[in-house]
């Protein structure tokens, strides 16, 4: 099996926004990212296994990450992502820290609180905003505060999207103490119909979202906007997302948003020219 096709394959059938928003890379950081979502693919799906072999399928990746650093990788993914781990220096321990976040999803059902929350997300999502600006590039390290923190916020515009599905599968990343501020029972989240605390509460998670994507757009240095801009696509796409769900009357419960194809090749498209042009300052907090 061709490891990079398997990648390509990978994420095309995702139809995920992390794969459209690299399209535009130069061939070996566009190899890279692929065989990152990939790896980022499969280890979620092991712990979604219904079988309940979660466990033992994230040992396996963990044995597989040995073999990969030490120069023996055998799945088709991690022989693709060797190259990226040579050509960008990418450190393991990132990868040892996505899989301890993934398996907090074995572990924990609930957050107590926000604090609680942002360990998982840094772990899913954080350190895949990092690797990403490794192979993007950067001369100031402050761009990794960037990466940090748009991962934390793209993580949090997923949870949003996702309430009622990973409800329904026992899993509840809103925090608890959060539900209870705005009257909301953890079980109202299983069923398919959005209450006026509900939308008060969803509302309350899309603000935190947004503001963290500004946050991530002014921590992110002059010097590296240029090398950085897949990322500030993908903010792009999900802040168009965000967009939707407030539209819908967060009715996340209801139904899955989702931006139209057409619609996320021009969002793309849009905000690829822009950042390429240098970044109002005002307001930054860097």
């Amino acid at each position: 099996m061709n490891p990079e096709r398997h990648c390509r394959r990978l994420a095309a059938a995702s139809g995920s926004n992390f794969h459209l928003a690299f399209r535009f890379l130069p061939a070996p950081q566009r190899r890279a990212i692929t065989a990152l979502y990939a790896f980022c693919r499969l280890v979620d799906d092991a712990v979604d296994d219904e079988a309940g072999d979660g466990a033992r399928r994230l040992a396996e990746w963990r044995a597989e990450l040995d073999r990969l650093y030490a120069g023996r990788p055998t799945h088709p993914v991690t022989q693709a992502l060797a190259e990226a781990v040579a050509r960008y220096g990418l450190d393991r321990a990132y990868f040892e820290e996505l899989l301890d976040g993934m398996a907090m999803d074995l572990q924990h059902t609930r957050y107590p609180d926000f604090k609680a929350l942002q360990l998982y997300c840094y772990r899913v999502a954080s350190v895949v905003g990092i690797l990403c600006a490794h192979v993007f590039g950067f001369s100031d390290r402050r761009t990794l505060d960037y990466a940090h923190d748009l991962g934390l916020a793209l993580q949090l515009i997923n949870i949003l999207r996702d309430a009622g599905e990973d409800a329904r599968r026992g899993r509840i990343y809103i925090p608890q103490d959060e539900l209870a501020a705005f009257g909301v029972r953890p079980e109202a989240l299983q069923r398919r119909h959005t209450t006026p605390a509900l939308q008060a509460l969803f509302a309350h998670q899309a603000r935190r979202a947004r503001a963290g994507l500004e946050n991530a757009r002014r921590k992110l240095p002059e010097a590296d906007r240029l090398r950085q801009r897949p990322g500030m696509v993908m903010a792009a796409l999900y802040e168009a997302l965000l967009d939707r769900i407030e539209r819908g009357g967060y009715r996340v419960l209801e139904q899955r948003h989702r931006l139209p194809t057409v619609n996320k090749l021009v969002v793309a498209w849009r905000a690829w020219r822009h950042a390429g042009r240098p970044a109002d300052r005002r307001g930054a907090t860097t």
